[in-house]
């Protein structure tokens, strides 16, 4: 099978690069399965293992993909994709907007991302944890940490840091500075919490490595979360909000979930989670080849003439502005 992936964004990855991860890493594994595959992505792009082909603003899709592709696989809501001669499907990486009907042979990256768009079509997102190296869980690990785009407000770093500091626990945001402008003023006074900025490649992954667990209250339904994953492979447990995907990647035994500022801080206090059982977790469930193999099967289905939602999906429940209780 010939597989195109669609993306606005180049590869590969650059600092944190969230669908440009997944999808590289997606591309890989079915390279190792015996498949081949080909990159339609923005200038500047480059892959050893696929070729890569660059958009052309301002062409239909159908006139961008070549000879000898049996499935576009897009990374957005495509316009005009109806209008293409080979057959396609859509993974929706983020929240949509509730009066947007997206494709119907959309895919989502978990099963509450799928509910809340009124489907049931979902795989899990998958990462390549071999480029991640092995875990060196003898460290010392002497803080918690936050993992995330911190000038977004759903993301709740003020939380993280209220957590923290009620917990008497050092704080490593990865994702933003301690003086933000962007959506409003936030200046963080205290020298408990320290900030590396956007960081990405071997220094986050040290930085996770160093790390005692991941703190990460919410306040949006949480389409799946890389960061999330990542963490509890570098043997971190999470201390998040119930929202979104986080119940499906985070077991009792990996972290705790709670609306409630005051149980997630009681929980940072006791923490007293299995690294090892953390780590065990991320590998077996949310490895880049089961996303793979998730990926195939949609994939024949629609070779098969199957159209994947038999009503075009569409965003039923407001993903923002949800609770956090003291």
């Amino acid at each position: 099978m010939h597989i195109l992936f669609v993306n606005k964004a180049p590869i590969p990855v650059v600092a944190y690069g969230g669908t440009e991860r997944v999808i590289w890493d997606l591309g890989k594994s079915l390279v190792r399965l015996g498949h081949q595959v080909s990159y339609l992505v923005p200038a500047g792009s480059h892959c050893d293992f696929a070729r890569v082909i660059t958009i052309r603003p301002g062409l239909g899709w159908n006139e961008q993909v070549p000879d000898g592709i049996d499935l576009v696989h897009f990374q957005f809501n495509p316009e005009g994709a109806d209008a293409m001669d080979a057959p396609y499907l859509v993974t929706q990486h983020g929240n949509s907007l509730e009066v947007v009907a997206l494709p119907r042979n959309t895919v989502f990256v978990s099963r509450n991302h799928a509910q809340r768009h009124g489907s049931t079509e979902y795989v899990y997102n998958g990462l390549d944890w071999e480029a991640y190296g092995p875990v060196d869980f003898s460290r010392p690990r002497s803080y918690f940490h936050f993992l995330g785009k911190a000038a977004w407000r759903v993301k709740n770093v003020r939380g993280a840091i209220d957590v923290a500091t009620d917990a008497g626990v050092e704080l490593l945001v990865m994702g933003g500075d301690r003086l933000n402008l962007k959506r409003g003023f936030r200046f963080t006074w205290s020298r408990r919490v320290r900030f590396a900025g956007m960081v990405g490649g071997q220094q986050k992954l040290d930085m996770l490595n160093g790390s005692r667990g991941m703190i990460f209250p919410v306040l949006w339904h949480e389409p799946f979360g890389l960061a999330v994953i990542e963490s509890l492979y570098f043997g971190c447990p999470v201390i998040a909000t119930p929202y979104g995907a986080l119940p499906e990647l985070v077991p009792q035994d990996c972290g705790v979930l709670s609306d409630s500022r005051s149980k997630l801080v009681e929980a940072v206090r006791q923490s007293r989670f299995d690294a090892q059982a953390c780590h065990r977790h991320a590998v077996a469930h949310f490895g880049a080849e089961a996303m793979a193999q998730g990926y195939l099967e949609k994939y024949a289905r629609i070779l098969d003439g199957e159209v994947l939602n038999p009503t075009a999906p569409v965003m039923t429940a407001n993903p923002k502005a949800l609770t956090w209780r003291k």
